[in-house]
């Protein structure tokens, strides 16, 4: 068995970046761009008013100034400055050349069509030209685009973008006692969902996912089904990776000319992980466990889905305080699920008291995977442990 971070180098050799596509700016929301975007303009492309009021220029702020004209925004005055005037402005609207300083409209007197400024001002209150970005400004945040980072690309005057595709991932799960939620299950039958877990972390990776039909427990259903998902940059097979008479995994891929990067690892949930290529797929078959299946897709799936998109690793493991003693780890790496709280600004972490793998309700309750080396020793209540938190 290998560990976990040799594991984790083999599987992100499975595949390079997947290729690139240009798509319009709209559908940008949570894709990665593959080359900078550069500004096409200047923001604000000219000295623009940040209050409503009346621009005037600061020799003139302490007499009685007559309003010659009205610049808004979309409607700049264009006139010739003139000693002695102002121009009636408003937020946004272009200050006209001349005039170096907008008055707000609260500090101004008014009767017809002269003006007096009766507070002085601390300020301009003018946005000076190019104060936001300056065309040719290149950005590139390397990470997911967020809303803000689509406004700022669209004020840039971009209006497509140059992105990873989404990696196609193909889900297949495997056996013959599962079925489909909403079936009422036979003797001896189960509801399928680790699959429906799995896709969702993909797609939370950026992946666009297919759900492939439950494979029966035959070889020749399983060679079917890897056939079906022959075109995917990623094939996630679930179950049937162990040592059991009906545990095919190993077998039908080998028949199908998988060159394997490894088959177990020494984690707990896990062990009897498989990853390698199939053709011009990747590959990783999970374990049938729930938590097992669910844990491995965190941490092999999801970073392998972001490489793939030319993200950079995640920092996920952080630190925090144990409230609860536990005993000596095993020889394994092990993963247990933990609830999650903040105290005096510090992350505390209480592990459930049960860590079966089968049973997906205590994950569902779980925060974090609290992360213990293989022969950690015993810890004590408020001992410093590393954890995943989860989202």
């Amino acid at each position: 068995m290998i560990t976990v971070d040799e594991a984790l180098q083999k599987v992100l050799a499975l595949a390079g970046p997947v290729q690139s596509e240009e798509i319009a700016l709209a559908d940008g929301f949570g894709r990665v761009l593959a080359k900078p975007v550069s500004a096409r303009l200047t923001q604000p492309p000219f000295d623009a008013a940040a209050m409503d009021g009346y621009a005037i220029r600061q020799a003139d702020q302490k007499r009685s100034l007559r309003v010659i004209g009205e610049s808004a925004a979309g409607r700049p005055w264009d006139g010739t400055a003139q000693p002695g005037t102002a121009i009636r402005i408003f937020t946004g609207a272009a200050v006209p050349a001349g005039y170096d300083r907008v008055v707000m409209q609260e500090h101004v007197s008014r009767d017809g069509d002269e003006i007096r400024v009766t507070t002085a001002q601390q300020h301009d209150n003018i946005r000076p030209q190019g104060n936001d970005f300056h065309e040719g400004l290149t950005f590139d945040p390397c990470r997911r685009l967020t809303a803000r980072d689509l406004g700022l690309i669209a004020a840039m005057n971009v209006p497509h973008l140059t992105v990873p595709r989404r990696p196609r991932v193909a889900i297949l799960p495997g056996g013959d006692e599962l079925v489909p939620p909403g079936t009422t299950p036979g003797p001896g039958q189960i509801v399928s969902s680790n699959d429906l877990a799995i896709a969702a972390i993909a797609r939370r990776a950026g992946a666009d996912v297919t759900l492939l039909p439950i494979a029966a427990d035959t070889e020749a259903s399983l060679r079917d089904s890897l056939n079906r998902a022959a075109d995917a940059d990623l094939i996630v097979t679930i179950g049937g990776a162990s040592v059991g008479d009906h545990d095919l995994i190993g077998k039908v891929t080998e028949g199908v000319g998988i060159e394997r990067a490894f088959y177990k690892i020494a984690m707990r949930p896990g062990k009897p992980l498989i990853a390698g290529r199939i053709g011009h797929s990747a590959m990783i078959g999970l374990p049938g466990n729930p938590v097992s299946s669910i844990v491995c897709a965190e941490l092999f799936i999801r970073p392998l889905l972001h490489a793939m998109q030319g993200l950079p690793p995640e920092e996920r493991v952080r630190l925090g305080r144990l409230t609860a003693p536990l005993g000596p780890e095993g020889d394994r790496q092990h993963y247990l699920r933990a609830t999650l709280a903040e105290a005096d600004g510090y992350p505390q972490l209480t592990p459930l008291a049960d860590q079966d793998s089968a049973r997906l309700g205590l994950l569902a309750q779980a925060d974090a995977l609290l992360v213990r080396p293989a022969g950690d020793p015993p810890r004590e209540a408020g001992d410093t442990v590393a954890f995943i938190a989860l989202d």
